[in-house]
């Protein structure tokens, strides 16, 4: 897979998917740039989630999963049979809800993927390191605790770690999926911040419960609701001018 820089980072074309006999993402299309934070927001149950396990396919691991339609990253069709699921994980990282550090020392919950990925060797591991953490605002803290267990952190350096560790294999892409949904408002705005500061090298797209939040992050912003993609423009523009009025009423609080 290999990146052009006039290509879009990601385009979904007609995506439907289905959980058995549930359609759970209906005909949906959307293309998000490289380098932008794009926010993917709605009621509960709306499919928003879903959307961005699919862009990975993580959806794969889920039994009686169906996908129609096309999810294109860097122009190639990760729907097709012959993708390299490993390779594509890779470069599409996941951040989850809760932070989910390994029951291993700071130093090697960094290298674990550049270990299993053989994205560097071990006498470039120290330098691996360093990079990461101070990508994501931890090397200072950290730099003399590196032995310690990563269970010991605070929530907040938690996910900063686990967002390191994504970091240690070079990605492209990085899916959010309420990455702050655990943390208090302090927290929050911490990571809010170095999500701001990663959208100069990655492409961020962020699933939130929290409209403010996609207001205050998010470059773009796609609004779902019963599994359809009802509106996806420029985030100034969905919250100040939105075009569809299901879209009004639900930036305006008046349901969901």
């Amino acid at each position: 897979m290999t990146t052009s820089s006039t290509s879009p980072a990601i385009e979904t074309r007609d995506l439907n998917l289905y959980y058995g006999s549930f359609q759970a993402l209906i005909d949906v299309n959307m293309v998000i740039q490289p380098r932008r934070i794009t926010g993917l927001i709605g009621p509960s149950g709306c499919g928003k989630s879903t959307l961005l396990r699919s862009l990975n396919r993580m959806n794969d691991l889920i039994p009686n999963v169906r996908v129609y339609g096309e999810i294109r990253v860097f122009d190639h069709n990760v729907c097709d049979d012959k993708t390299d699921l490993v390779g594509l994980r890779k470069r599409v990282g996941m951040v989850f809800q809760r932070p989910n550090p390994f029951p291993l020392s700071i130093y090697e919950n960094v290298v674990f993927a550049a270990r299993v990925h053989k994205t560097a060797k071990g006498s470039d591991f120290d330098d691996v390191v360093e990079r990461c953490l101070s990508s994501v605002l931890l090397w200072e803290d950290l730099k003399d605790r590196l032995g310690k267990s990563a269970l010991e952190l605070s929530l907040e350096q938690q996910q900063r770690l686990c967002i390191a560790r994504l970091l240690a294999v070079m990605p492209d892409i990085l899916l959010m999926d309420e990455p702050c949904s655990a943390m208090d408002p302090a927290s929050t705005q911490g990571l809010e911040e170095l999500i701001a500061r990663l959208k100069e090298e990655y492409t961020i797209v962020i699933v939130t419960h929290n409209m403010q939040q996609a207001a205050r992050v998010s470059d773009d912003c796609g609004f779902m609701l019963l599994g359809e993609m009802v509106e996806f423009r420029l985030t100034d523009e969905m919250f100040k001018i939105p075009q569809d009025e299901r879209t009004r009423d639900y930036v305006t609080g008046r349901y969901g």
